[in-house]
This record gives structure tokens, C-alpha cells and sequence, in this order.
């Protein structure tokens, strides 16, 4: 079993800076891809961002510049570096990693199945 904990959500003005944590505990051998979605109000989830187990990004167009993934393995983590928000970032943020638990096993993204649960709420004001 693997919990995803997200945190660093929170209401900011427009042009502020908040930066989103999501950390995995339980059963893990190994992460490969780990990302980033969004889901704002009467639309429909969007991948913004995700990075690969080299490093290497990809993110939306609309947040190219200002959004920044990195990750940390060591302790199953990955954040999003938000700069110069903009009311239109406003939604709920959802992290999904891929996690192999043990060397045997296949890789799967826990916790995103039909349920999402309740992610992090980013409230940009104008």
C-alpha cells in the first residue's frame, strides 16, 4: 500500500510564489515518472507538468516559465515550484508518481483510480 501526502497549497495573490509537495510512503522499490495535474472548477483535469526518473521535464504551455518540477528520490518526493501565479492556475493539484513496490512487481500509479481524493487547493486572487 502507498499513501501520496500533498501539502503547500493555499490562497496567494496574483504574481505570488507557492511551492507543492507530495510525498509517498508505504511499499516502494522504485519511481519512475512522477507529475503533476490540475482540476479547476467545470473543467477537465489536465496534466501540468512531470518529470522522468533522468530528469528530464515537460510541462503545459500555459505554465512554461513560470512552473518549475523537480524531485527528490531519495525521499519519494516531487514539487512544483509555482512563480508569477495567475488567477487562471486557481484549481485543485493532484500529484501521481509511478511506483513500482518491489522489484518484482509492475509499476502502477496509486490512488488514481475513479477517486482522486482531495489534492491541494491553489486559489490565486486577482
Amino acid at each position: 500500500q502507498v499513501q501520496l501526502v500533498e501539502s503547500g497549497g493555499g490562497l496567494v495573490q496574483a504574481g505570488g510564489s507557492l511551492r507543492l509537495s507530495c510525498a509517498a510512503s508505504g511499499s516502494i522499490f522504485s519511481i519512475s515518472d512522477m507529475g503533476w495535474f490540475r482540476q479547476a472548477p467545470g473543467r477537465q483535469r489536465e496534466l501540468v507538468a512531470n518529470i522522468r526518473s533522468d530528469g528530464t521535464s515537460n510541462y503545459v504551455d500555459s505554465v512554461k516559465g513560470r512552473f518549475t518540477i523537480s524531485r527528490d528520490n531519495a525521499k519519494s518526493t516531487v514539487y512544483l515550484q509555482m512563480d508569477s501565479l495567475k488567477p487562471e492556475d486557481t484549481a485543485v493539484y493532484y500529484c501521481v508518481l509511478n511506483i513500482q513496490p518491489d522489484c518484482s512487481g509492475s509499476y502502477y500509479y496509486p490512488g488514481r483510480g475513479d477517486s482522486w481524493g482531495q489534492g491541494t487547493q491553489v486559489t490565486v486572487s486577482s
